[in-house]
């Protein structure tokens, strides 16, 4: 109390509830980043108990909306060139109505004979979701271990199979992370670490045996698990494979997550940072129904930094020099934590060149976030059927 009386004495009340909120927000980031994120870096998915004794058979589907002539020629065939040890088949389900092209994509099979096309017949009047494509390849595959991917994205090595399927042997769920093609200049930096924490978020939560989400481009799970829920959820919506089924689906500790640069998936970077703000609000629509744990972690966290920012902020500008100097070698602190938890879990997902620009990231996230909670207030009718 001695202690206290003469800090408040010195700096007034206001300084003192100052210096005690940074304090407070300091150490609750230091949380964060050490602990909370440490998990993530720290994980090893050999730990986990087997529940096969080899890998499965494997089934992957990828929905195909377009006819996309260079997905045939250029990113099917590194599908196809996978080298897993057990048997398997990819399940492409084309919509459309281009006969054409079907028969493009069947004549593949020749060269190919794990090659399986099934066509929805494209209808404007009666639109498909990716849900229901990824329901029809489902119910055309032989396989009970279904690994889910796009078209936008293509596996990171020859090894992805493997490493995806060999983490069945674990878990009926396999989540694994996807990133953002590598392009030059800051939009692009800035995009890639935007995922790669918007992954951080569910990871850290996966690893604990609470998954509630997975990448969209980078998820699998049993058929026993999909048609023991009779399929997917939200049905209303054209967003929620990757998150609302996982969460139906998912139990404590039944999620096996891949953490190995050769199991990730790279996408296609399809524009600038207005193009990323407006994925973000897509699929930003299904956040609402996200647990509440998860909601708060991801809250509290950018919470935190943000208020941790401005009261430091305010103390280097109003309070006397001491207590500057503290508050910049907190900062400094904060910082150095953030910054090398962020580049041990780049090494784990594969990520590249994270550290040399990182604090333009750290300032600049909270922003994007924060745009995109502004950009929730309207409803994105594209993500709704």
């Amino acid at each position: 109390m001695q202690y206290l009386d003469y800090i408040i004495q010195h700096y007034g009340w206001q300084g003192t509830a100052l210096i005690a909120t940074i304090l407070v927000l300091f150490f609750l980031q230091i949380y964060y980043h050490a602990v909370v994120y440490g998990r993530v870096a720290r994980f090893r998915n050999s730990r986990r108990r087997k529940r096969l004794d080899t890998e499965p058979a494997v089934s992957v589907i990828v929905p195909l909306f377009s006819e996309d002539y260079t997905y045939l020629d250029e990113r099917l065939p590194l599908l196809m060139q996978q080298k897993y040890d057990a048997m398997f088949e990819i399940v492409v389900v084309y919509v459309g109505s281009d006969n054409d092209f079907y028969e493009e994509l069947s004549n593949m099979r020749l060269r190919w004979p794990n090659l399986i096309v099934t066509k929805i017949q494209y209808n404007p009047r009666f639109p498909i979701s990716v849900k229901m494509a990824i329901n029809v390849g489902i119910k055309s595959s032989h396989n009970e271990h279904l690994l889910i991917t796009t078209t936008d994205a293509t596996p990171a090595s020859e090894q992805w199979l493997q490493m995806m399927g060999k983490a069945f042997m674990r878990g009926e769920i396999v989540l694994g992370y996807t990133s953002i093609e590598q392009g030059e200049g800051l939009t692009s930096y800035l995009i890639r670490l935007s995922r790669m924490q918007i992954s951080t978020y569910w990871l850290a939560q996966a690893v604990r045996g609470r998954a509630y989400r997975g990448s969209r481009s980078n998820i699998g799970f049993t058929k026993s698990l999909y048609f023991g829920v009779k399929g997917f959820t939200h049905l209303n919506m054209n967003i929620g494979e990757n998150d609302l089924f996982i969460q139906s689906i998912a139990h404590d500790n039944n999620a096996s997550v891949v953490l190995i640069p050769k199991g990730r998936m790279i996408e296609r970077q399809w524009g600038g940072m207005k193009w990323w703000m407006q994925h973000l609000h897509h699929y930003a629509e299904a956040y609402r129904y996200y647990p509440h744990t998860a909601r708060n972690a991801m809250e509290w966290d950018l919470g935190s930094q943000v208020l941790f920012f401005l009261s430091a902020l305010v103390a280097l500008a109003v309070m006397p020099l001491e207590v500057k100097a503290v508050a910049a070698l907190l900062l400094i602190t904060r910082y150095l934590v953030a910054m090398l938890r962020a580049r041990s879990i780049a090494k784990r997902v594969g990520e590249k060149g994270v550290a040399l620009r990182y604090f333009i990231f750290d300032v600049i996230n909270p922003v994007i976030m924060l745009g995109t909670r502004i950009a929730m207030l309207r409803k994105d009718s594209t993500a709704w059927k």
